[in-house]
């Protein structure tokens, strides 16, 4: 996360606190890398200008997020150069990073506000989990996969995320000890949603999920005083959840 910025109001000390500041940067910021990192910026910028504002995602605190959450660095180094394509990208593990038009409107569905408890089920490469924690108050997110899981957690670290938790385990049953959730995020898709994760949805929450084997829809589920709403929104493809919920 990005450092706050002081600004000082007594006359004179600005530069001073300027001065400190230049020379505490790294002087290994030489022009050929930061010829690359504005590339890279543009890129990003590009990314949600044309993959993302342009397809109807409106939410401005999800766009902020998407265009300050370097995607670069939750995909396989050996496919950084790819990070900002419209595509889903493997992660290993026959895992992917979703196609990040799909990570915004997934997220925009959630409506969040700033001050939710959120659950996601398949932490995967921790992009997606990274954009909820700078949107929420509160992540927790479970991969089944452990070498993705340790490397998620590392990555968020590495990037400050102290509000995100990641478990290492099977999602089919959420996280029951830290219910119920404002909202909850599924990465894979099981065949039906499971009934442990409705169940911990708290009342007036939203879950949106994958949902089918070939043929699947993204699912909105919404929870009220009168019950549980259900509304297919787009038709969509992901890996499939594994672990119990593909339990005959």
């Amino acid at each position: 996360m990005p450092p706050y910025v002081v600004r000082a109001r007594v006359p004179g000390l600005t530069l001073l606190l300027a001065t400190a500041a230049l020379a505490s940067c790294p002087v290994s910021s030489s022009p050929e890398n930061l010829e690359i990192d504005a590339k890279r910026n543009s890129e990003q910028e590009h990314m949600v200008s044309e993959q993302i504002e342009a397809r109807g995602v409106r939410d401005p605190r999800v766009l902020e997020a998407m265009r300050k959450v370097p995607r670069k660095d939750f995909v396989p180094a050996e496919l950084a150069k790819r990070a900002h394509r419209d595509s889903p990208l493997p992660i290993g593990y026959n895992q992917t990073i979703s196609q990040p038009y799909i990570v915004a409107y997934m997220t925009e569905k959630l409506e969040l506000a700033g001050d939710e408890k959120v659950l996601e089920i398949g932490t995967g490469s921790g992009y997606q989990a990274a954009i909820l924690g700078e949107l929420a108050d509160r992540v927790y997110t479970i991969e089944i996969v452990e070498p993705l899981a340790e490397r998620s957690r590392a990555e968020l670290a590495r990037q400050g995320y102290a509000n995100v938790e990641v478990r290492s385990g099977d999602g089919y049953r959420g996280w029951p000890e830290k219910a119920p959730f404002d909202a909850i995020l599924l990465t894979a898709a099981p065949s039906k949603i499971p009934q442990t994760l409705i169940d911990q949805l708290a009342v007036g929450g939203r879950l949106v999920a994958p949902v089918g084997e070939w043929a699947q829809e993204l699912v909105l589920i919404t929870r009220d005083e009168d019950g549980i709403h259900r509304q297919n929104l787009i038709g969509v493809r992901f890996v499939p959840m594994v672990g119990e919920a593909d339990e005959p």
